[in-house]
């Protein structure tokens, strides 16, 4: 079966005057598989947009390669075009003084749908999203969910086979967040794919079937969220719950121990150097009458702040 999205050696340099020119994506060689929901990571200025905008023809690539579902996104523009969709965050791409009804069928003109068409599936996709209530509202007067359920909606309109998200659940409550995934998953069951860039770990490991970071314009790991904790070598988590300090203090003096943080209330997270190095950790707990202990493997967050490093601030 041919990939919804393979890259191979891409690269995207930017000039700057006087100065040597920024590498945003430097020799990224990926796959995405068909139907699959494909979360890419990674800090700002990683090249995630960058790459967002290649592959949805927006962005001409410096260098290397880029296909979706076959066709070659600087040679066949017009077919790729036909078979993504792009779903931004924030204001981008939505007209305030326009309703949401009109603001479809104004791109669905520029998608060259035909007028009857345009309006068929305006109306459908505010009804699916929850709109059909506010559809002849303009959309300066619309939340910021309702507006993230307006994007999908315009990036749905042509009926696209893979979807580009950037960002996009960013700024929503809880309720809007998980609604918006929800709708998602129904679209990934109807057999769409989807690129979803986000800063959100909790959110890739409960929507994405494989991962991938990037760090500087390159690829530094991709896999199952779930298993990502692989990448860390040996390491391996011991999660217990206690209150006495001193404990704590003991443990993180254990030659087997690399680190213990402390997580939620009197929850504690021990990072060990291995499998062995767990076992002992888990006996001398049991020792001290900690009896609410469990192993298990890096979380995809703490493989993210491991790998990319702490930059604080810093782009």
């Amino acid at each position: 079966m041919e990939a919804a999205v393979h890259t191979s050696g891409l690269r995207r340099t930017y000039s700057r005057r006087h100065r040597d020119p920024v590498v945003a994506l430097d020799d990224l060689t990926m796959t995405i598989g068909q139907n699959e929901i494909h979360g890419l990571l990674g800090p700002n200025g990683a090249g995630k947009t960058t790459l967002v905008q290649i592959l949805s023809t927006v962005l001409l690539p410096s260098a290397g390669t880029a296909r979706v579902l076959g066709h070659d996104v600087v040679a066949d523009t017009r077919a790729v075009r036909s078979l993504v969709g792009l779903v931004l965050g924030g204001d981008r791409g939505l007209y305030d003084r326009l309703t949401a009804r009109r603001n479809l069928r104004f791109w669905g003109a520029l998608h060259k749908l035909d007028t009857r068409s345009a309006r068929r599936r305006a109306d459908a996709l505010l009804e699916r999203v929850g709109l059909a209530g506010r559809a002849d509202d303009r959309v300066e007067t619309f939340s910021r969910g309702m507006r993230q359920r307006l994007h999908l909606a315009r990036g749905l309109l042509h009926e696209p086979r893979v979807l580009f998200l950037d960002e996009p659940t960013s700024g929503l409550d809880p309720v809007a967040a998980g609604a918006f995934r929800r709708l998602v998953l129904e679209l990934r069951a109807e057999g769409r794919t989807f690129l979803l860039a986000t800063h959100d770990m909790d959110e890739a490991a409960a929507l994405c079937d494989r991962v991938t970071l990037i760090d500087r314009g390159r690829m530094l790991l991709t896999g199952d969220p779930a298993r990502v904790g692989r990448f860390l070598g040996d390491r391996e988590c011991v999660d217990f719950t206690h209150s006495d300090p001193a404990l704590t203090e003991a443990l993180a003096l254990l030659p087997d121990v690399s680190d213990v943080e402390r997580r939620d209330g009197t929850g504690w997270r021990v990072h060990t150097a291995g499998r062995d190095g767990t076992r002992r950790v888990l006996a001398w707990l049991l020792e001290r009458d900690v009896l609410t202990a469990r192993r298990g493997e890096p979380t995809l967050e703490e493989v993210y702040l491991r790998t990319v490093g702490d930059r604080g601030m810093r782009v």
